[in-house]
């Protein structure tokens, strides 16, 4: 085994590591760019090293200063983690070259698997099913061929970006060029590969071990078919969709692709499943690396995918055969997001205020996370992952439920009451899922509307601030948040709040206020919510309640007159600013762009017009609602 191991990552997968490490009495080495100096990952590891800048490509992303701190630190190894460099085959190769054991396949593994039209001739040469389709340079004519729908995909990455999926072949050009400019934007390759598309597919995947000595086995499959956007959000072990004989041919068909590349290390299998049909299985890619949702298979067979990572990279058979393996319960894992649901899942960003993260019972919770954490727009926007387990089905859904509405992180807007609402729809509950659920359903599982008791609770926390302190022997009675008026009746006292659109709130129940919560009985209901500043939580979902001051807008509104302001939809970073001031503009014409989280957001004119104020240029770092712009309509310029 290791000495000492550097942890080429951030965030909760960094933590993730350096604890098994730790459990193992292996030195950890963290590594961490300006924007992360205090983070959770730096302060858990034995030792830390600073990269540079938080741009990921002066930091994480650079292998030179990467390999520099290992060199610094005596580190023998290097763990990846997920994303950033973790599938990236010249950093496996540097590693090499530089004399570290890389913690993952070998190179020519990574660049074979990454590479998704070879990927699939190389395991169907082996045996494995693959979804019928074609590649370039007879992308058109294959696709055509298929009849549609059709599925565009890039074959040079994943994670949803660049596929498209075409149902009109009439224009399947057009959709060929779109697709092409965004694999060449996200991955800098432009090649394309078309499926045949499956409506209401399954996303089931087979987690594979391989070691040095010859030997591969299965762990079983991971349903991860409720994704939004192509990004899963909720994965179980096992899936209810397999049968005995179907989840041992699957598992054999993940062995033999592993075998394919020469695999090593901890890998995963995707497979695309028809729903009425699961015999009917094709491979869809390998993930050359840990999977963002591993926890779910460590909780049913009991081992640390982590440990056995290290210790295949360290040379050690597995002392195991697949007979061995014993799939035990059921787990469930949940993504927990810096986003905002009811703003369409733009990103979010803050201090975190208060934080409570469930763990025990059946209940674990992968962080990166403190209190005091800022989660800004450099980094995806995944902060942790909620897992539960049980002995069936039902109780793992349960016991998550329940950990979602448990878990408090004020100060940064998250999706966890959304994933809670999620777990609870009948049709997750039956196991009736499909990768297009969450898509269908979505607007029933936003909460939109602020319920009347997060105004209370808001409304009684200022009140409290407002009744007098100490032991003074009279209180002007101005002073007292009575609505006493000199000579008149007294008038309810009022507050203008805004959570979304600004309200005037009188408050008429009763409530407790502490430190951290704030209780309001209100038409014979109690409620309870966790509080930290002006944020208020409750079951999984949170209000940030500001002040709103109706005169300074209504002043604000006045100085703009005829005016539109625009502002950002996120925090995050300016990159592109098409305008200048004085420039006359289209209605729905592309102004600014804001970035953050890996995601971009297009800020487009609301009306034609000219630019009257521009308060941004590119490298700018906005706040959310910052306003960005002004512009003037074209009747009001007079």
């Amino acid at each position: 085994m290791f000495d000492t191991v550097l942890v080429a990552n951030r965030g909760e997968i960094a933590v993730r590591v350096i604890r098994t490490l730790r459990s193992l009495g292996v030195r950890s080495v963290a590594v961490f760019s300006d924007a992360d100096a205090d983070a959770r990952h730096v302060r858990e590891a034995d030792t830390a090293v600073r990269l540079g800048p938080a741009p990921a490509a002066d930091s994480y992303l650079s292998v030179e200063r990467l390999l520099a701190a290992a060199a610094r630190t005596g580190a023998q190894a290097v763990h990846p983690g997920y994303g950033f460099l973790a599938e990236n085959a010249a950093f496996a190769r540097a590693c090499a070259d530089a004399g570290l054991v890389f913690i993952g396949p070998p190179a020519d593994a990574i660049s074979l698997m990454g590479d998704k039209i070879r990927a699939k001739e190389t395991v169907a040469a082996a045996g494995v099913p693959v979804v019928p389709g074609g590649r370039d340079p007879e992308l058109a004519d294959a696709a055509r061929e298929l009849g549609a729908p059709v599925l565009l995909k890039p074959s040079a990455g994943g994670g949803g970006k660049g596929m498209r999926l075409v149902r009109d072949l009439s224009v399947l050009d057009d959709e060929i060029a779109a697709a092409r400019r965004e694999a060449r934007a996200s991955f800098g390759d432009d090649t394309l590969l078309v499926e045949r598309w499956i409506d209401r597919p399954r996303h089931i995947e087979i987690q594979v071990l391989a070691d040095g000595h010859g030997n591969v086995v299965h762990l079983g499959e991971r349903e991860c078919s409720l994704q939004r956007r192509h990004q899963k959000i909720i994965e179980e072990a096992p899936s209810v969709l397999l049968n005995e004989a179907t989840r041992a041919a699957m598992g054999e068909a993940a062995v033999q692709a592993a075998r394919s590349c020469g695999y090593r290390g901890a890998g995963t299998v995707e497979f695309i499943v028809p729903g009425g049909d699961p015999s009917s299985y094709y491979f869809m890619e390998m993930n050359t690396r840990l999977q963002v949702e591993h926890p779910v298979t460590e909780l049913i067979t009991g081992l640390d995918l982590v440990e056995w990572q290290l210790r295949v990279a360290a040379g050690e058979p597995l002392p195991f055969g697949q007979d061995d393996v014993r799939l035990t319960g059921h787990a469930v894992e949940a993504r927990l997001c810096a986003e905002d649901p009811a703003r369409g899942f733009l990103p979010s960003g803050g201090t975190v205020l208060r934080l409570h993260e469930p763990q025990g019972d059946g209940v674990r919770t992968d962080s990166g996370l403190l209190e005091g954490s800022e989660v800004g727009s450099l980094y995806d926007p995944m902060l942790s992952k909620v897992i539960a387990y049980g002995p069936d089905r039902a109780t793992a859904l349960r016991k998550l439920r329940a950990a979602l509405a448990d878990t408090v992180t004020l100060g940064v807007q998250t999706n966890a009451g959304f994933l809670r609402r999620l777990l609870a729809h009948p049709a997750v509950v039956a196991g009736e899922l499909d990768t297009g659920l969450v898509e269908r359903e979505v607007e029933s599982l936003v909460a939109t509307d602020v319920p009347e008791e997060v105004y209370e609770a808001a409304a009684a926390v200022r009140l409290e601030d407002l009744r007098p302190r100490g032991e003074a022997v009279w209180t002007d009675p101005f002073s007292v948040p009575s609505g006493w008026r000199l000579g008149g009746t007294p008038k309810p006292v009022a507050f203008h709040l805004r959570v979304q659109d600004p309200v005037e709130y009188t408050p008429r129940g009763s409530a407790t206020v502490t430190d951290d919560r704030v209780s309001v009985l209100l038409d014979g209901v109690r409620h309870t919510f966790h509080r930290a500043a002006d944020w208020l939580g409750r079951d999984g979902d949170a209000w940030h309640v500001r002040d709103h001051d109706p005169v300074a807008a209504s002043l604000s509104g006045a100085a703009h007159a005829g005016a539109d302001s625009l502002t950002a939809p996120m925090p995050g970073t300016v990159t592109v600013v098409k305008v200048a001031v004085g420039d006359e503009v289209a209605a729905g014409q592309s102004l600014l762009v804001v970035e953050a989280m890996k995601m971009e957001h297009v800020v487009s004119a609301p009306h034609a017009g000219t630019v009257a104020e521009l308060d941004v240029k590119p490298g700018t770092t906005v706040a959310m609602d910052q306003v960005l712009a002004v512009i003037t309509p074209v009747e009001d310029e007079t």
